[in-house]
This record gives structure tokens, sequence and C-alpha cells, in this order.
């Protein structure tokens, strides 16, 4: 390996034109600096030219969402709010270090839009870790780990085998107009087991989430087991599976959660299934979630995560290679209320169509409807009764 320091800049061209790399001139001036034609002080490298790492190998990859977003309120108080934005931006290496080919190191980064008051960002759009974490494959029989930034057990399945329009709207758990009980990385030990007709992770965690304050006072026992009932899974587009789930979270004394100012002892279970073919998918689940730390019973307080609720959604995909899709979800959930409260439901309805162009880019369209029985508004989450419209782009490379 030619050890030779390469700016940013060049980096990331030699990245996008690897597959060309034998009909690609590179040129380097006095001071190193890499270029891609000729010019005064420059001279040709003949030598092909690696990024220098200490790693025998690095992949990089990335996934945006890029859209336009118009919402509509219903509660009076409030008319309408339309913008572009960009709701995800992940840059992601994996740096293989180990003698076993499959283990490897993995930082991604995402951006996002800070909302915060207190921060001195002014809405800006900031860079922040989304996992860290080092990968060992099979460490035990079938089984490998993550240690560190990893993976929650359950949100990676669903949004792989599931419901794969993350774009539009996240999962039932993770919804703020839904559960909105747990986030899809956390600083913890995750391992992982996959057989042909049984996959598991089970992991400990910290409990907070990627994005909220390492505060807590216990940990968090979480887990996924699901059931490949015809022995296939994946690959939604070319495989037919029919798979069944369990999963769940034990998270003790995790966050403030509640007027009282008392730490949450959250505990949900949830059952899934899906029956996907390459033309059809179709799945349900239900969660419920519950507080049982000394101090909510005491109070007669509720946690916001309490609650109940399912989730259920379909897919149809058209096309030589089901390029072409049309796809819906209905989100019930009704939060626990405080005794002699009048029960409320959040409901969430989306339908959308979507269009993949190539396997990098992919466009949807669709309609978002959050309704909220008790009226409630919340400016931060924007989960106020509302219809929203959006387009968005799916990019992967």
């Amino acid at each position: 390996m030619n050890k030779i320091v390469l700016s940013a800049l060049a980096a990331l061209t030699l990245g996008t034109v690897a597959a060309n790399a034998g009909a690609l001139k590179l040129y380097q001036d006095a001071n190193g600096q890499v270029f891609t034609q000729a010019g005064e002080g420059r001279t040709a490298i003949k030598t092909p030219t690696s990024v220098f790492s200490h790693a025998d190998k690095l992949k990089f990859d990335g996934e945006a969402f890029i859209g336009y977003k118009n919402t509509h309120y219903k509660d009076g108080k409030h008319a309408f709010n339309q913008k572009f934005g960009v709701s995800r931006g992940y840059f992601q290496l994996k740096a293989y270090l180990l003698d076993d080919p499959k283990s490897y190191y993995r930082i991604t980064m995402d951006l996002t839009q800070e909302k915060s008051t207190k921060a001195n960002t002014n809405g800006s759009m900031i860079v922040r870790a989304k996992y860290a974490y080092l990968y060992l494959h099979d460490v035990l029989p079938v089984t490998s780990l993550e240690i560190g930034l990893a993976h929650r057990p359950w949100h990676d399945y669903e949004e792989h085998n599931s419901w794969m329009f993350r774009s539009v709207s996240p999962i039932l758990i993770e919804n703020e107009n839904g559960a909105h009980i747990s986030s899809s990385a956390d600083f913890g030990v995750l391992a992982k087991t996959r057989t042909k007709f049984f996959d598991s992770d089970i992991g400990v965690f910290n409990g907070e989430g990627y994005h909220s304050a390492q505060n807590s006072n216990g940990m968090s026992l979480e887990w996924r087991f699901t059931g490949h009932l015809l022995g296939t899974h994946g690959h939604p587009d070319k495989t037919t599976y029919l798979d069944a789930s369990f999963f769940g979270q034990l998270n003790q004394k995790h966050s403030d959660n509640t007027k009282t100012n008392h730490e949450d002892d959250l505990h949900f279970y949830g059952f899934h299934t899906v029956y996907n073919m390459p033309a059809f998918l179709a799945s349900a689940q239900y969660v419920t979630s519950e507080d049982t730390s000394v101090n909510s019973s005491a109070t007669g307080a509720v946690s916001k995560g309490s609650g109940s609720g399912y989730s259920f959604n379909v897919e149809g995909r058209v096309g030589s290679e089901h390029q072409y899709k049309a796809f819906a979800r209905v989100d019930k959930w009704t939060p626990d209320v405080v005794s002699g409260a009048k029960k409320y439901a959040k409901n969430t309805y989306i339908g959308g169509v979507a269009w993949r162009q190539n396997s990098n880019v992919e466009w949807v369209a669709n309609v978002t409807v959050n309704n909220d029985e008790a009226n409630h508004y919340d400016s931060s989450l924007s989960t106020a009764n509302s219809t929203s419209y959006m387009l968005t782009t799916q990019i992967d490379f």
C-alpha cells in the first residue's frame, strides 16, 4: 500500500471514481496535494494512490433523505407550515482492523437540525454520532457482538424487513405521534445470533438513547426474538418470507419523565408478524408499555411512555424489478392517563407511492394524517392534528 496522505476532497474523488481507476490521471504538487487535472507545478502520479490508513481495508457509504413537506394544522390556532429539509444525512466508515475479514469498526455520522431553544446553534444543521462500535463476527457459534454506540435490537429489523419507508416516518415505538418510547441506537453491548430459522438480538444498554444525556441510574435489558417460519428472510423485493417476532425492553430508571421528577422504570413488550413476497407485503404489531417505578405508583403520576397500541402496514410492488410501489400504514397509540381522566388515542394514517429509479435513488410521495384525539399541540415535535404532504428523495451509495 502506498501511504500517501490525501486531502479530504481528493479522497472523496477517489471513492467516487474507483470503478474507473484505471483511466484516472492524478497529479501532485510540491505540498503533496492531489489534483485530477494537470497544472503548473504538478507532476503526474504514476502508481495507484490509497487513502492512508492502518486498517487493511476501508469502506465508505452514505444515505440521505432530502425532501419537501407542506403541513396543514387542524386545531384552529396554527395555519400551515411548508419547508425543504434534510431529515437524514449519514456518512459511514467501516475499518477492517482484525484478521477476521468480517469484523470491523464502524462509525456513522448523521446530520440533524438542532431544535432545542437552549442550544447555541440557532436551528442550524449539526453533525452527531449515530453509531460508533466494534463489530466482532461470530465470537460465539453463529453469534456476533456490537460493542459501543450500537444498534438497539428492534428498529433495524423492522426498517429492513417490514416498514421500508423510514424517510416518511419512524416506526411505531419511535414515532412522535405514536409510542415514542425508544430510539434506534444506544451505548452498550448487543449480541446478534443468526440462523436459517431463528434470529435474536439481545443487548444491555444505558437506556437513555444516543441523543439523550447519559444520566441513567440503571441499565436497560432489550431483546428481539424472530422466527423465520419459511426458513427465508431479508431482501423484500426478491424473497418470500414469513416472520414472527417478540421484542421489548426492561428499562430501569432511564429518564425524568413526569412532573414529579421521578425516573421511569419503563417496561414494554411487542409482538410483530410480517408476510412478504416480491410483489406484496403485509405486517402488523401490538405494543404495550408500563412504568413500574415505585415513585410513579406512590404519587399516581403517569409516564409519557406508558400505554398500548398497534400498527399495521401493507405494500404492493410492480414493474420488472418491482421498482414501482404503493404503501399504506395505520398507527394507533393510547397513552395511559391519571385516574379519572378521559382516555384518548393518537392516530397516524399514511398513504403513498414510490419509484426506485436505480439502486441509489428512490422517489417517494405521500400524505400523512396525524389525529390526536385530545387535540394536543407540541411545536417542538410537530404532532398537532395535521395533514402533511411530502415529496422525498432517498439516496444510498
